[in-house]
């Protein structure tokens, strides 16, 4: 049985790969890594990234291009925002028997790959506390009036950023069906953010696997790994959840631009520029949250309190 991690990736996203990669082999050297290419603008990180880390490239590239095409043509023209978001959907065809996938603006704390012995009792699992601020930002409430989940599946909503599970769950063509349901059904999903790839992820793995599992739920719970969070301590080179006296396995910045005066700039910066000099920066100012942000951050709150 194959065991690997997923990322997809462009020259676009060249710095934040190189963070994420550098933490990865730092602990760890040897789990295999396959980059799918999010678009044909590729080739300088590519070259980097096989060279130096030891990445391979997806071999079936035109699958993967004819999968995002499908998938574009299901849902028609101005759907997605960028239906190259959807190029995740090509590891569930991908090498691996069981996988891990990992998104660009992460940096990892431990040998991640670990975590794939969760699949020893489950088929799918995340690891973050998105589910704790209800259903926004993937579905309507209409998923729930019709019956399409219960309030039970909804509590597994997950963020979409890192999950891992396993190959042959389903074929091209359930895929395919279980996508035109989505473009049948706009209504179901909360799109109000502009974020397509997401909910529709979230409804394919919902109506598709049954036997998930979100870590944060084992016994003695897990830490948080949303930058978001600004109540992580500092420990070295890695980040302490102080709630719940454990080490993080890692942290992702979703909804932030990643830059001098983000949160946890220096972390990220550290990994970065783990094998090279720094360069001399400007100091700037804190980034400021986008909406969205902010407005999580006061959910989150609020909910604290009960």
């Amino acid at each position: 049985m194959s065991r690997g991690i997923y990322i997809v990736a462009n020259d676009r996203v060249k710095e934040q790969t190189i963070a994420l990669l550098n933490s990865i082999r730092l602990y760890d050297s040897e789990t295999a890594i396959v980059m799918i290419p999010f678009d044909e603008n590729y080739h300088e990180i590519a070259e980097i990234v096989t060279s130096k880390y030891g990445v391979q490239i997806y071999e079936n590239l035109e699958f993967a291009d004819q999968l995002c095409q499908k998938l574009y043509q299901i849902f028609g023209a101005g759907f997605f925002n960028n239906p190259n978001k959807q190029r995740k959907q090509a590891c569930w065809f991908g090498p691996f028997d069981e996988f891990l996938y990992i998104d660009t603006d992460i940096v990892v704390f431990d040998k991640i790959a670990n975590l794939l012995d969760y699949l020893k009792d489950c088929d799918f699992f995340c690891y973050d506390y998105q589910h704790t601020t209800g259903i926004e930002n993937v579905f309507n409430q209409k998923v729930l009036e019709e019956g399409i989940f219960t309030p039970e599946d909804l509590k597994d909503v997950f963020n979409s950023g890192l999950w891992g599970s396993k190959k042959g769950l389903f074929t091209q063509s359930e895929l395919y069906e279980t996508f035109a349901e989505c473009a049948a059904h706009p209504d179901y999903f909360d799109f109000s953010q502009k974020t397509t790839d997401q909910p529709i992820f979230n409804y394919l793995v919902l109506k598709r696997i049954q036997r998930r599992f979100n870590i944060v739920r084992r016994e003695g719970k897990a830490p948080g790994s949303w930058a978001g969070s600004r109540h992580f301590q500092r420990s070295g080179d890695r980040l302490i959840d102080p709630k719940l006296g454990q080490p993080l396995d890692y942290l992702h910045w979703a909804g932030f631009r990643i830059e001098t005066g983000c949160p946890y700039w220096e972390i990220w910066e550290h990994y970065r520029y783990l094998n090279e000099p720094k360069p001399e920066r400007p100091v700037q100012k804190p980034a400021k949250k986008s909406i969205m942000n902010a407005l999580r951050d006061r959910l989150r709150k609020i909910k604290a309190k009960f």
